[in-house]
Formats: C-alpha cells, structure tokens, sequence
C-alpha cells in the first residue's frame, strides 16, 4: 500500500461531501481522509496501484485544486 499526500483547495465540509463521491467510487482506495486545520488542506490517501496525477485529475474535473505533495 501507498500513502499519496496532496494540498487542496478544500475548506468546508460540504467540500469534502463533494469528494467523498468521488473517491469512494475508487475500487484501489483503501482509506482516505482531509487535514482541513493544515495550512495546505491536506488530503491522504491509501491506495494500491493509483497514480497522483489519476487522482489529481478526478479532483480538477470536480473544480478543486489538488496537487501532490512530495515529503
């Protein structure tokens, strides 16, 4: 398993109710959450075989702003 770690645009819970569409229809996400108290909104996926630019495209088609961080 991989731990994918982006900064996002979300900043309200009804944002990620947006999101949570979105990546509970990804059969290779095993677990997902947001840090909305960090300054970047981060968002941590668990995933098996998922690129970040996958994920960084689901959420830019939804009008968020996600890019991988590297750490």
């Amino acid at each position: 398993m991989d731990v994918l770690v982006f900064s996002t645009s979300v900043k309200e819970p009804r944002q990620v109710s947006k999101v949570t569409t979105l990546l509970t229809k990804v059969p290779a996400i095993a677990q997902w959450n947001f840090d909305l108290e960090d300054c970047d909104n981060i968002l941590r996926i668990v995933s098996s075989d998922l690129s970040p630019q996958y994920i960084e495209s689901l959420l830019q088609k939804a009008g968020i702003h996600c890019q991988e961080l590297k750490y």
